[in-house]
């Protein structure tokens, strides 16, 4: 028994999602710096020079509604901005316009499914509208500031310190990834720094009844390095504790390439901030009315596929793979609504198997979830299901067929017939095959096998039919017949 086995980690992670708009949460400034120059995507209003005034992007409301949605959060009907004051090369105007005290988005939860089939159930205390900063990059003896990001509008989504594993962390920043992206809310580029998550860890003896002091890993932006940076915090304060020091409440950040949390800054609490009321923006006030009708356009998220899914029996692994692409996730729904289970089923298997992942839905590299694929015929797809089920063609020859489809071709049965891929599946035909490849010598010997009990042998025999029949013959059937004859 280790040492750490009498310690329990408590994790609570806030996560920041730049949203998906236009423009920038109180400017005009272009909100996409993607393979732009650093400090072009810029606005006088960003960087708060004076007599600017700010105006609030209706879209970005528009969004964070939707946010609360999947996050099963209430939406204040009365929401307010604030200024949080500290001074950064990367906030030139000395504040950021946040909401400290009235945030748009109050409490709500996110259930997200583990490895092992459980789910861990994460309390969300609440999300607040927010304007990001600058981004700073160190180079040795100085650092360069880059004012493309400043003023791009982003909701923090704060949990409550319910996971207590470093497992539990990752399934629930892989699985806020996914609710954000469904619901349209941001591009998701974990790469670009779409999502970046905050890792509140602290740990305590199992059954204590106050938490330990806790330490921030900022700015992680991969579910591996979430559930890497658990790991190594829990390991390294209970390491401290255990050799009589105190754990420090910091906020450190996250050595890839060493895999190892360093010390950055001591943690400010929110008197050093100097929170105080933005007098320049009036209150978000929203209707019901307002809040049902933009929260309607929310297409299905996750949670709702896996509930309709349930009767298709697939494979966790399966299941991820199709929630890593939209657009797939919708039509096998679609399929499944008009046609039933078994054709669902696999249409479902063929593009899990067209997807690449790693198959747990949480691939760190993540480019966004895709809602972009090109365009596929539920028709077709059905057709092409129908056809491989009634053994009018081959598995082998329905996955290249269905990979056609992919790559925009249409009418899969006409497709079939010009690749001479429709298998004969008449008895009579097929039995003339077969007693011609019984009475051919070559085959005696594996006739004995198979009369011997030797299963496997059969496969001679129906590889003969198979290439007497240019490869046209149901070779179920055709095993069938063979049986019966033997």
């Amino acid at each position: 028994m280790s040492v750490y086995d009498d310690y329990e980690m408590t994790i609570g992670i806030e996560c920041h999602v730049q949203l998906a708009t236009k423009t920038k949460l109180f400017s005009r400034a272009d909100n996409d710096a993607r393979d732009k120059q650093p400090n072009t995507c810029v606005s006088i209003i960003d960087y708060g020079l004076p007599g600017m005034l700010p105006i609030l992007n209706k879209q970005a409301i528009n969004l964070a509604v939707k946010a609360g949605k999947a996050l099963n959060a209430k939406i204040a009907n009365v929401s307010r901005f604030d200024r949080k004051h500290y001074f950064y090369p990367d906030l030139p105007k000395g504040y950021q316009t946040t909401q400290m005290y009235q945030p748009i988005i109050l409490a709500g939860h996110v259930d997200a499914p583990l490895e092992d089939g459980s789910t861990v159930r994460v309390h969300i205390h609440h999300a607040h509208l927010e304007e990001d900063a600058g981004k700073l990059s160190h180079l040795g003896d100085h650092s360069l500031v880059d004012l493309n990001r400043a003023g791009t509008p982003l909701i923090e989504i704060v949990s409550e310190p319910d996971i207590h594993s470093a497992a539990g962390a990752r399934a629930y920043a892989a699985e806020l990834y996914r609710l954000m992206t469904y619901a349209g809310v941001t591009h998701g580029n974990l790469y670009h720094g779409n999502m970046r998550f905050d890792v509140n860890i602290s740990v305590a003896k199992k059954g204590a009844s106050e938490l330990g002091k806790r330490a921030e890993v900022k700015n992680l932006n991969s579910f591996r390095s979430v559930e890497r940076a658990a790991e190594y915090e829990f390991k390294r304060q209970v390491d401290l504790l255990e050799s009589g020091q105190t754990v420090v409440q910091e906020t450190r950040g996250w050595d890839d390439d060493k895999q190892i949390t360093t010390s950055q800054r001591s943690k400010e609490d929110a008197q050093d901030y100097r929170y105080m009321p933005d007098a320049d923006i009036p209150p978000v006030v929203l209707s019901d009315e307002e809040i049902a009708s933009i929260q309607s356009e929310v297409p299905m998220l996750p949670a709702q596929y896996r509930e309709s899914w349930d009767s298709l029996q697939l494979d966790k692994s399966v299941v991820n793979s199709l929630l890593a692409n939209q657009n797939y996730a919708r039509i096998t729904t679609e399929i499944q609504k008009k046609s039933g289970d078994a054709p669902a089923r696999r249409v479902a298997h063929w593009f899990a198997s067209a997807l690449v992942t790693d198959g747990s839905g949480n691939d760190e590299d993540a480019t966004p979830v895709d809602n972009t694929a090109p365009f596929v015929s539920i028709e077709d797809l059905t057709t092409l299901a129908k056809m491989t089920e009634d053994s009018e063609i081959s598995s082998t020859n329905a996955k290249e067929l269905f990979n056609e489809l992919l790559s925009g071709a249409k009418d899969v049965r006409a497709l079939a017939e010009s690749k001479n891929m429709l298998q004969v599946s008449d008895e009579g035909a097929i039995a003339t095959i077969v007693d011609e490849v019984l009475a051919d010598p070559a085959s005696a010997a594996s006739i004995a096998d198979y009369k011997a009990g030797k299963e496997k042998a059969i496969g001679y025999l129906v590889g003969q039919i198979m290439k007497k029949s240019q490869g046209k013959a149901n070779p179920a059937l055709a095993q069938k017949l063979i049986k019966e004859r033997l």
